[in-house]
């Protein structure tokens, strides 16, 4: 049963994820793309809560892998940013792809430890 609810939440993440990129990409007039960005912090965050709060409060709960390995898993990208920071490269444009990759690395590092950080 875990299995099937880990592929539905799965599911519900890959859709989430592609509201929240179309929806940040509508209204972004950066060159770079900005929704895989906000898609990938917020996934490292939101993960960083369930973590802390899950494994903290109830350790082996079968919640840790739908939520983190299935709704999470399917709503982060990091995939598509590696694909993006090559079309960027293939542009022409290695300091957009080289910013757009530094940033996406950063920001969910701490975005992932702050929300840890929110649990203890």
């Amino acid at each position: 049963m875990i299995t099937v609810l880990t592929a539905l939440a799965g599911g519900f993440g890959a859709a989430a994820r592609f509201l929240v990129d179309t929806l940040v990409a509508r209204h972004s007039r950066l060159s770079v793309p900005l929704g895989t960005l906000v898609v990938n912090v917020s996934s490292c965050f939101l993960l960083g809560l369930v973590t802390g709060w899950l494994v903290g409060h109830t350790p082996g709960s079968p919640l840790v892998a739908i939520l983190g390995v299935g709704l999470l898993g399917g709503y982060s990208t990091f995939s598509t940013a590696s694909v993006e920071g090559v079309r960027l490269i293939r542009e022409g444009r290695p300091w957009s792809a080289l910013v757009h990759a530094g940033g996406m690395l950063a920001g969910s590092l701490v975005a992932s430890v702050l929300g840890l950080a929110l649990t203890m």
